[in-house]
């Protein structure tokens, strides 16, 4: 690969570095107004970034490439890279004591919004610490939404490739009108974040448990201020609040865009929209009147809580209002699948993602047909969209590397010496950014905390993994990327 590349990469990184290292700043002053110490350690860790960022980003400034599928790949990886390296240093050196690699995963499940924790005692932490978390999953959604829209698709992984922003964009212009679609996306993204807090807050949130759930659940991330969740509140209409924003956040947010800036009502019919809220809704129905039945809860009060806690393994936020494993059989295997879904591409959600079950639908449908008549074309749609070959294939690329990840990330595990549920459990929920899995360990009544460093190191690369649809990281380790 041409050595310039690297050159704008490290430069673009370096200026998110800066930025991330000013964010340090927000914990900080909360710390310094409520008087605990860890203030210094958030100034100090955002003025040493915030130099040794200022001093790279000097030192490789210059006229910018031309945007390519070489530079795009490097650039996303190691955008995510520094994010994750900048957003451990406070964690590591707070007063908590974090290992390297606990900081490291911290950081990880924040800016990918898995929100999968390995801290015990989240009610009595500083709150510049929570605060950072919560921080981590915000700003971390707003590059994801901009991954997904914005990048993939040009680089033809993940991301909806098939769908575009608008009819009048074309492969070779990824930020066309970037300025004004980021402007609307920022601008839904603050309003959302603004208005649930709002309606925690009103609900019986104290401001700042209000505030720190409002940013991890508009990004889907789950981080709470409570190591009981949203458990904590014993609040039905938080639950209900949680479960509309979660749904929204599972959304894609080119959607959103469209209806701000270009009016287009038409986006509404976005399949992956319809069949999204179409298993949420029948997923929840079927798992309430199973608790309802199998445990004597309140049908009411089932339904409320099968939304809640489907809505949030569903849009891989994974928060939770109680151990829904402990429900049943039922519950514990929907739970376990569940976790692979995921939302729609596009938003904050991770998983497999509903647009690609959708297409790989219609090629089953397709190929049944051609059995009946083997010389007739069928063509695989998603929608009025037709599906090329490459992006079929791609599809199918993804969901076997998914898969292939999962088997060997489970058995890296169970040679380290964890259960087979823990083992199966962590590695699929780290892979699709959900967060809590299902067990004793990892399940939503637990945490990560007792997984040693070994282990977290891997589950941390299998959340970027993820986050960054495996083939984009993956696409670095060909002898073909590296040719000139």
């Amino acid at each position: 690969m041409n050595a310039s590349l690297l050159r704008p990469a490290i430069y673009i990184a370096s200026l998110c570095g800066l930025y991330l290292a000013t964010a340090m700043f927000v914990p900080a002053m909360v710390d310094l107004y409520y008087g605990h110490p860890d203030w210094q350690v958030f100034a100090l860790s955002g003025f040493m970034v915030g130099g040794l960022s200022l001093m790279t980003a000097l030192a490789t400034r210059g006229q910018p490439p031309a945007f390519n599928k070489r530079l795009g790949f490097l650039l996303v990886n190691l955008l995510w890279a520094v994010f994750s390296l900048v957003g451990a240093v406070p964690l590591f050196l707070a007063e908590y004591e974090l290992s390297f690699a606990q900081a490291l995963f911290e950081s990880v499940s924040g800016v990918t919004t898995t929100g999968a924790t390995v801290i015990v005692g989240l009610d009595t932490l500083p709150r510049g610490i929570l605060l950072w978390r919560s921080l981590l999953c915000w700003l971390g959604g707003i590059g994801i939404v901009a991954l997904g829209i914005f990048i993939l698709p040009f680089l033809k992984v993940g991301g909806m490739s098939v769908f575009k922003l608008e009819s009048s964009d074309t492969a070779d212009k990824p930020f066309a009108r970037l300025a004004s679609f980021t402007r609307a996306f920022l601008v839904i993204y603050a309003l959302l974040t603004l208005v649930c807090m709002i309606a925690y807050d009103i609900a019986g949130m104290s401001h700042f448990d209000a505030l720190n759930h409002a940013m991890t659940t508009v990004a889907t991330a789950g981080f709470s201020t409570r190591d009981a969740s949203f458990g904590y509140f014993d609040n039905e209409a938080i639950l209900m609040i949680g479960t509309i924003f979660l749904t929204i956040g599972s959304l894609p947010f080119s959607v959103l865009i469209l209806l701000a800036v270009r009016r287009r009502l038409n986006t509404l019919r976005e399949p992956q929209i319809l069949v999204f809220i179409g298993y949420l809704f029948i997923f929840s129905v079927i798992l309430a009147v199973y608790h309802h039945l199998r445990n004597g809860v309140g049908l009411g009060t089932a339904l409320i809580h099968a939304f809640f806690n489907l809505a949030s393994v569903l849009s891989t936020a994974g928060f939770a209002s109680e151990d829904y494993t402990l429900w049943g059989p039922f519950a514990l295997i929907l739970a376990f699948f569940a976790t692979a879904i995921g939302g729609c591409s596009g938003s904050t959600a991770g998983g497999i993602k509903t647009y690609r079950f959708i297409i790989i639908f219609n090629i089953i449908r397709s190929g049944l047909k051609r059995l009946i008549y083997p010389n007739a074309i069928y063509p695989v749609r998603y929608g009025n969209i037709t599906v090329d070959a490459d992006a079929q294939r791609g599809i199918f690329l993804f969901v076997s590397l998914f898969l292939t990840l999962w088997v060997i990330g489970s058995m890296i595990m169970g040679a380290m010496g964890y259960d087979f549920m823990t083992a199966t459990s962590a590695v699929l929920t780290c892979l699709s950014n959900v967060g809590p899995g299902v067990g004793a360990l990892v399940g939503p009544a637990g945490n990560f905390s007792t997984i040693g460093d070994p282990a977290l190191y891997l589950l941390s690369l299998l959340m970027l993994l993820g986050r960054l649809e495996i083939l984009t990281v993956l696409v670095l380790l060909t002898p073909i990327y590296w040719r000139q």
